[in-house]
């Protein structure tokens, strides 16, 4: 997520809570329909992130298209109309990746295709299993809560920073009301959701998680020398900043969900 600066931040927060607000009323939307609604959503979100991560690569309009178009085909398979999530559309996220790398020359768009591929697909596995509306929505809810815990969490109380070299905002005050809020989060879930104990102890990590997605992510435009991925989203950058948290959090859910399931 990407913070305003410190002397600052009290201004920015009426337009950021507002566009997170309406981000969150969308997805929830999204989440609440399943199918083929929450499978536009996630295409949309994944080919613009696609869009952001060639722009940080630095490559030409041409081989961005080029990285666009190879994502889609894995995105046309998980609709609820061809072979949904599962293991093939996994492969074709693979190939695909394989592909841009060796026709664009570039190992780094080439994972780009897998960062913005991947969490597309476990967030639809998730929502395709039997109690899928909580596990989707708690996916999403905790890193919310994280995101919200360590933004209030590291303005509030501040201290020692969490990764300067990466991210100078970052405290690990915020690392820790982060942990915290998803912890209370997932207990939540576990209450009035019927969440399964195991996982809604395991909030606490996914919210580690989440923070690491978001160190990689600042990572990644301190190297290509940016603020943020981009500007379409007001007060909080582009739909990198806003997923970063998003990206490895789903398919680890995805991953605890499915050894649940074959154990």
């Amino acid at each position: 997520m990407t913070e305003p600066p410190k002397s600052g931040w009290a201004a920015d927060l009426p337009r950021r809570a507002l566009v997170g607000l309406i981000l969150i009323a969308i997805a929830v939307l999204a989440l609440v329909q399943g199918g083929i609604a929450l499978w536009v959503l996630t295409s949309i979100m994944s080919l613009l992130m696609m869009m952001e991560w060639a722009d940080l690569a630095k490559v030409d309009a041409k081989t961005k298209r080029l990285s666009m178009f190879a994502l889609s085909v894995p995105l046309a398979i998980l609709s609820p109309l061809a072979a949904g999530p599962g293991f093939f559309a996994l492969g074709l996220i693979a190939g695909a990746a394989f592909f841009v790398t060796m026709a664009a020359r570039s190992q780094q768009l080439g994972l780009g295709v897998a960062y913005c591929g991947i969490p597309a697909a476990a967030l639809l596995f998730l929502r395709d299993q039997d109690n899928g509306l909580v596990l989707s929505f708690w996916t999403l809810a905790i890193v919310w809560a994280t995101d919200i815990g360590a933004y209030f969490a590291g303005r509030l109380i501040g201290g020692p920073k969490l990764w300067p070299a990466v991210s100078p905002s970052k405290t690990w005050a915020g690392l820790g009301g982060g942990m915290t809020a998803a912890l209370l989060t997932g207990l939540g879930f576990h209450q009035w959701g019927a969440l399964p104990l195991g996982l809604a102890l395991a909030s606490a990590v996914l919210a580690g998680v989440a923070q690491g997605g978001d160190l990689y992510e600042s990572a990644l435009k301190r190297k290509a020398g940016v603020k943020d991925s981009g500007t379409i989203l007001p007060g909080h950058g582009g739909v990198l900043d806003r997923l970063d948290g998003v990206v490895p959090v789903a398919p680890m859910v995805a991953l605890l969900v499915l050894m649940e399931t074959l154990l």
